[in-house]
């Protein structure tokens, strides 16, 4: 691992990543799912993953693997540099088709989710989130859980 790499990689065992509503590179959960990586490569990860379902969300959207995503963190790029990569790799996507997929997750309510995501939701939010806490949108879920909202 570079040490650049080394010295970008949170700590998730500690702290929490990106919000993903969060806009990195013009895009909802790029951010989070870059925190996640980093930390992946770099055994800090706890107990968040990279290339769940969220991540892939944000992937097949981009038309990135995985795998790219990885081998391209691996080499230590900042947000800035790694958000150029994005942006050469995302140039077959309009502005507003940007904006419409941003606006889509940002806005999605779980009952406009798949019925197992919704089932599954259905347990872990009384489980993991506080009673008194309201959950709107599907983000919600992740802003509640580490202390955002």
């Amino acid at each position: 691992m570079s040490e650049s790499l080394s010295s970008l990689a949170l700590d998730l065992n500690s702290t929490t990543p990106r919000s993903p509503r969060s806009t990195l590179g013009g895009f909802v959960v790029l951010g989070r799912t870059l925190d996640k990586c980093r930390a992946v490569l770099a055994g800090t990860a706890g107990e968040y993953h990279f290339d769940c379902p969220l991540d892939n969300l944000f992937l097949d959207f981009t038309g990135i693997t995985a795998d790219e995503f990885k081998e391209k963190v691996t080499s230590g790029l900042d947000d800035t540099e790694f958000c150029a990569w994005i942006s050469e790799r995302t140039t077959h996507l309009a502005k507003i088709e940007i904006i419409k997929w941003n606006n889509e997750l940002r806005y999605k309510r779980i009952s406009e989710m798949p019925d197992e995501l919704q089932e599954f939701l259905e347990g872990y939010i009384p489980e993991f989130l506080p009673a008194e806490k309201v959950v709107y949108y599907w983000f919600d879920v992740y802003d509640i859980e580490e202390g955002r909202i």
